[in-house]
């Protein structure tokens, strides 16, 4: 599961964007965070650091971020002339009103910037526990959408779950997936080793509802989370997902996706230290 993660960073922290050349496996891809009220302009330096450096930048389009077409076309230009970009994740964008023509994710696939641009792949996110602000209905049908636009238009297109502090709902959504028809590549998303209070924190702000009571309601699992890190729910994940073929995962799995919490550098020293315990077991 630890072999072909990816991890998510904030492009306007240059520490971490420096240091990431030498932590990460050439070829990681790199997720990079579209910060509302920031400029999205200023991914594109960063992103070219990391693609001259062997890492795939995926930058983060929030559609409801964006303010018209004009920009989405001048950012995804520059994103690939400048930086090598090839890849993005696209997701809704947390506000209530879009500041622009773009209303969904969905949206944005269907008008063709990013193809014209020369994106050939895109990531768009999967929520196991479903999404506070939009029924759970109208997530499978957008998520269906998204993959049959994608299949008929040439695109390479992974899906990307939030994180949750629960594995049978994980491992019960990719089976729903896979039973609605939909084979595309799943990246599971978990929160790397963080402190409890931070967990609470980015749960509550990213609509983490049904396996909150993990950490209210059970405090030995939270207790376990904080000591061994995503460990106890990686495991899990993969014993309800059943055994994969060789090399592959089962049910499709692409890899693990670290949203760092906690930081970077504790995120990459945890997944080392876990690495080195499977090769010396």
């Amino acid at each position: 599961m630890l072999r072909n993660f990816s991890i998510e960073v904030n492009p306007g922290e240059p520490k971490i964007i420096d240091a990431a050349p030498g932590r990460l496996d050439p070829g990681t891809e790199v997720f990079m965070t579209w910060i509302p009220g920031k400029n999205p302009m200023d991914t594109i330096g960063p992103a070219k650091k990391l693609r001259d450096a062997g890492l795939y930048p995926t930058p983060h389009i929030g559609a409801r971020h964006v303010e018209s077409v004009a920009q989405l076309e001048d950012f995804v230009g520059r994103l690939v002339h400048e930086a090598g970009v090839d890849r993005v994740l696209i997701i809704a964008g947390d506000r209530d009103t879009p500041a622009g023509p773009f209303d969904s994710s969905l949206a944005v696939i269907e008008s063709g910037i990013l193809q014209k641009a020369g994106i050939t792949r895109i990531s768009v996110g999967g929520f196991p526990e479903g999404n506070p602000k939009i029924p759970d209905p109208v997530l499978w049908e957008a998520l269906a959408a998204k993959t049959k636009f994608a299949r008929e238009n040439g695109l390479n297109l992974t899906i990307v779950t939030q994180f949750a502090f629960a594995s049978e709902p994980v491992a019960e959504w990719v089976r729903k997936v896979r039973a609605q028809g939909i084979d595309n590549p799943i990246r599971l998303g978990f929160a790397g080793p963080a402190g409890l209070i931070a967990l609470t924190r980015y749960a509550l702000v990213c609509g983490v509802g049904a396996s909150m009571k993990v950490l209210t309601e059970k405090p030995q699992f939270a207790k376990l989370l904080i000591d061994k890190g995503p460990e106890p729910l990686i495991r899990g994940v993969a014993n309800h997902c059943g055994p994969g073929t060789g090399s592959e995962l089962p049910l499709g799995i692409k890899g693990v996706h670290f949203f760092v919490f906690g930081g970077f550098n504790k995120t990459i020293d945890w997944i080392n230290a876990q690495r080195a315990q499977q090769a010396s077991a």
